[in-house]
């Protein structure tokens, strides 16, 4: 093939046809009229000896060749913005830009505060728009609406970029004054009743279905691996519901450690390992390959990452403290 007779610009417009699906509302995205959008498919389609979208009940649905084309069309794209882009030096402190950002609860509760902290410190003038994973969709951090996802992702597209920012277990909270304090074991955890918290997926929530424990989360799809089934009264997507909720003494609150460490803050609570085997799970940080060279947004990354691992070794080697002497003068 002769590079110097194909159009780049073609690869701008399949980009957006394969994330739409349809010629109509690509074109739209383009600012051009239907009719030169179905133009440019069919040019497409010649260039890669391929159908790229065929019609389907559902609509047009990629092809194989398609799919395997959209993520490194999306690389290509991404590689072509950051050489034709001007290079400019990203000056934190004096920026005000905004970033928005999509953090489930965990991770609000977790990781935001100290990374606000250093943001001031670092970047006084930014403006940061923390969303929900009911905000937003894939689509819109595909497009580069949203800047960052930090959460817990069952599955993600395989064009986004990704980074673990931290692993973390499980750990439960009960009264001091539960029946079942003093002989913590699996038969009493599965007497008493329990708060369910998770709200981790992208796009809209919906009302759970107690019936339906493998759909849950991983706690319950551990305890199905067991054979059991535990007893939820309330079911919360908030991370600072569960200590007010577990001073009850008939509830138990089974939640992330590190939101359980920063909620068993006294006396009337007390924290527990789980008694059975729950897997660890990944914290995630996520991205558009669209700005994945972007000064701005890499140096955000950067932040966002020394902010974790700080947290990591601060639990890992906490802070001695220093006793108090009374010196005579």
């Amino acid at each position: 093939m002769n590079l110097q007779r194909v159009d780049l610009n073609l690869l701008v417009h399949l980009d957006v046809l394969l994330r739409e699906k349809n010629v109509t509302r690509a074109a739209e995205q383009l600012g051009i009229t239907q009719p030169a959008m179905s133009n440019i498919l069919r040019r497409l389609r010649k260039l890669f000896n391929d159908p790229l979208l065929v019609r389907s009940s559902e609509g047009m649905t990629p092809t194989e060749r398609a799919l395997e084309l959209q993520p490194r069309i999306r690389e290509i794209l991404a590689d072509l913005t950051q050489v034709l882009e001007p290079r400019t030096e990203f000056r934190p402190y004096s920026t005000s830009r905004v970033f928005r950002i999509m953090t489930s609860d965990y991770a609000e509760a977790t990781l935001v505060p100290k990374l606000v902290k250093a943001l001031r410190s670092e970047a006084p003038n930014v403006i940061l728009d923390f969303l929900t994973p009911s905000d937003v969709s894939y689509r819109d951090m595909e497009q580069g609406r949203v800047d960052l996802a930090i959460n817990r992702f069952n599955e993600i597209p395989q064009s986004f970029h990704q980074v673990l920012v931290w692993r973390d277990t499980f750990s439960c909270l009960l009264s001091s004054e539960s029946p079942y304090a003093n002989r913590f074991n699996l038969k009493n955890y599965l007497k008493a009743q329990h708060v369910w918290v998770s709200k981790t997926g992208m796009g809209v929530g919906f009302g759970v279905n107690p019936e339906k424990s493998g759909g849950l989360g991983s706690i319950d799809q551990a305890l199905q691996r067991l054979g059991q089934k535990r007893q939820i009264s309330v079911f919360t997507r908030h991370y600072q519901m569960p200590a007010m909720l577990a001073a009850n003494k008939d509830l138990i609150a089974t939640l992330p450690t590190r939101v359980a460490k920063m909620q068993a803050n006294n006396d009337s609570i007390k924290m527990e390992e789980p008694p059975f085997f729950i897997p660890e799970f990944e914290l995630t940080m996520a991205w558009s390959p669209l700005l994945q060279h972007h000064p701005a947004h890499r140096w955000l990354r950067q932040l966002i990452m020394h902010v974790a691992r700080q947290i990591v070794d601060e639990e890992e080697n906490p802070p001695q403290e220093i006793p108090v002497t009374n010196h005579l003068f």
